[in-house]
């Protein structure tokens, strides 16, 4: 009998073992995209960094350094970065994405310096539109050299057949023509809750506040599906090329989400959206029937209720009077006991309750009904947007029911040439602070509320850290003691935004599991220069790790 040394008999088997091993370390696994050569800004929950990632399937596979990438992943594409800049994907938590789109079909009257202007803009615009009616946004009187709403004589003389709809930059106060407000049916005398119906010397002016505005924008025919699939796809190009990748619209029918999921599904639109149906019978019908909507591109779980109207226009609703407009307090667009009922039923259905509230009083309306609902601290992220002017003595409620405040820097800095003149220096140190309100959770929702700001991210980055303007003013920021950190406000941009989507778990931040959605920059923002942040420019944008966008 023949016995076979121990020795002898293992080592042929240690041999392919170590033979597989080493096979194993060098082949390796396949990627549909690598990223390396970059500066990551990874945002997960140390803020840490890396050079490179792997991509498979619309997610990321790995993130690492630039050796440990290519040691353990081979891509069918691969981006050498070149030293730049990767963020994740911009989230904007408060937009009007759809809206956004349908007015770049219209006149765009951002920008004019007076009525005048606004006046020569529509006849150019008139010419090259000559059928339908005519629409415009962008207006707003506190840029002007009297600070005064028109009236509507030169449009009544210009366009005497054709119906004119002119809203106002926040969109809470418009300005009509006399043939709009005939088909709208509207007189002297008319009133109606949550809006004014401006009328002189028993004349409409037509000018046309918050609810009224409806009275007429109910008479414009509705886009047929060609326009609405021009309108965001529209959209979507000047997102991408701002590198953002998911926008909450706030406020849309039933109908309009629909669509939206359609074209999604069809392949042509690419942005992410979640959408907050508003608050109307139709839409709380269609979703409690069919239950809450998630697919990779699209949630649907929340509703947008309005408090009240605008700071701009004098619909906020205030505690105390404006200080520059003595008796007059702004208004709430709803009795309390509207606010109340929707309060119980998405508390009933589990649904995310996200009101709009400007003044001091409606913040305060909105606090303590959230609060006899939320009864203390909880995870239903039920969100307030804008959160504008807040009580001193009302800022700890956001604390203590876990409401979310969702804001947009520009506000701050658009507003505060004339906010103070509006609120008095004393109410106004509760006015866009956004520090205090963050330090309530520990984290807040950051977004622009385009097209009401401009859709630049870049100009929320440098309101929020910078608390300045496109022009540089003021010298050294606007109330800083409620600036956010530069690198809090990127959490707020992009993994604070997802949370106060229910997102966080997907988006938000370059982690390993999560959607490829990331943005290559030609500049650092967590290091460039206060006066070069506007100078930032996107090269490229990826959603789910394809490119939809390149410079």
């Amino acid at each position: 009998m023949h016995i076979s040394s121990p020795g002898r008999t293992l080592l042929p088997a240690l041999l392919i073992l170590v033979s597989g091993l080493f096979t194993a370390c060098t082949n390796p696994s396949e990627a549909d995209l690598l990223v390396q050569n970059a500066v990551i800004y990874t945002v997960d929950s140390s803020f840490s960094m890396a050079q490179a990632m792997a991509i498979k399937d619309g997610k990321i596979l790995a993130i690492g350094s630039n050796a440990e990438i290519q040691a353990a992943y081979k891509g069918k594409e691969t981006i050498d970065a070149g030293g730049k800049f990767i963020y994740p994907g911009f989230i904007d938590a408060h937009a009007h994405f759809y809206s956004y789109g349908l007015g770049l079909q219209t006149a765009d009257l951002v920008g004019t310096d007076s009525w005048n202007a606004i006046l020569d803009s529509l006849q150019s615009f008139a010419a090259t539109h000559p059928e339908g009616w005519l629409i415009g946004r962008g207006w707003d009187q506190n840029d002007w050299s009297v600070k005064e709403y028109p009236g509507n004589a030169d449009l009544n003389r210009l366009f005497p057949n054709r119906p004119v709809l002119l809203s106002r930059v926040d969109g809470h106060a418009a300005i009509a023509n006399n043939k709009a407000l005939e088909l709208a049916g509207i007189k002297p005398g008319d009133k109606l809750t949550g809006g004014d119906i401006e009328v002189v010397k028993g004349k409409l002016t037509g000018i046309l506040i918050d609810n009224a505005i409806g009275l007429v924008s109910a008479k414009i025919p509705a886009p047929d599906a060609a326009q609405m699939k021009a309108a965001l796809l529209d959209a979507q190009a000047n997102c991408v090329a701002m590198g953002l990748t998911t926008v909450d619209d706030c406020g849309l029918d039933y109908e309009e989400v629909i669509f939206i999921d359609s074209i999604q599904k069809a392949g042509d639109l690419k942005m992410r959206v979640f959408a907050m149906l508003s608050d109307a019978k139709k839409n709380y019908d269609y979703i409690f029937s069919r239950g809450k909507i998630k697919t990779d591109r699209l949630n649907v779980r929340a509703f947008k209720v309005y408090a009240d109207g605008a700071l701009g226009s004098r619909g906020a609703c205030l505690l105390e009077p404006y200080s520059d407009k003595p008796g007059q307090t702004g208004f709430l667009l709803s009795n309390p006991e509207h606010f109340d009922s929707v309060a119980a039923l998405l508390i009933e259905k589990q649904f995310q309750m996200c009101t709009h509230a400007i003044g001091d009083s409606g913040n305060r309306t909105i606090l303590h009904t959230y609060a006899k609902y939320l009864k203390g601290k909880n995870d239903l992220r039920w969100r307030i947007e804008h959160a504008q002017v807040v009580n001193a003595a009302d800022f700890k409620l956001f604390g203590e029911n876990s409401v979310i405040p969702s804001v947009q820097p520009t506000h701050a800095t658009s507003d505060m040439y004339w906010a103070g003149e509006r609120l008095g220096k004393e109410r106004e140190k509760g006015a866009y602070a956004f520090n205090d309100l963050m330090k309530q959770n520990g984290w807040i929702a950051l977004g622009t509320d385009f097209p009401v700001e401009d859709i630049s991210p870049f100009k929320t980055f440098l309101a929020s850290a910078i608390r300045k303007d496109a022009k540089g003013y003021p010298e050294n920021g606007y109330q800083v003691e409620n600036a956010l950190s530069r690198e809090n406000t990127l959490r707020g941009m992009t993994i604070w935004a997802a949370k106060s989507n229910f997102e966080e778990d997907e988006k938000g931040s370059l982690e390993k599991g999560k959607l490829a959605d990331f943005i290559m920059l030609d500049r650092d923002l967590m290091k460039v220069a206060p006066g070069d942040i506007l100078n930032t420019r996107v090269l490229a944008t990826w959603i789910g790790g394809e490119s939809v966008y390149k410079r």
